[in-house]
């Protein structure tokens, strides 16, 4: 299930969490991270991957991404994928990710501006 709340210091930092979320979810920012989310994505773990990208980009301050759910692109052998897309419209896919791929991403693809070669979608 959820967090356990206990006090009013876990409903503040429950409020604080979501407060965050919801930032990081809105537009427009200078980056934009798509998590495919058609079926194949979805049995494949893409929620597990939106769910991480969102808790490892909260604990970022003053990040300049904004995170999307999208239709699946075809590529269903390559899920849970997702699609980078910084301002110049520039379009970065990884895939076959997992939780400690996603966190690899955020600190090397985002924060650090390098792409993470081994991840890359092959087309």
């Amino acid at each position: 299930m959820g967090k356990k709340i206990t006090s009013r210091e876990d409903l503040r930092r429950l409020r604080d969490e979501a407060k965050a979320e919801l930032d990081i979810r809105s537009e427009p920012k200078e980056v934009r991270i798509t998590v495919h989310m058609g079926t194949c994505g979805i049995a494949a773990g893409a929620r597990e991957v939106l769910s991480e990208l969102a808790e490892e980009l909260a604990r970022v301050p003053d990040v300049n991404v904004s995170l999307r759910k999208a239709a699946c692109l075809g590529l269903c052998d390559q899920e849970p994928m997702i699609t980078i897309t910084s301002s110049s419209g520039d379009e970065i896919r990884y895939g076959r990710l997992n939780k400690q791929k996603v966190r690899e991403i955020v600190r090397q693809h985002i924060l650090n501006g390098r792409v993470v070669e081994s991840y890359l979608v092959k087309q």
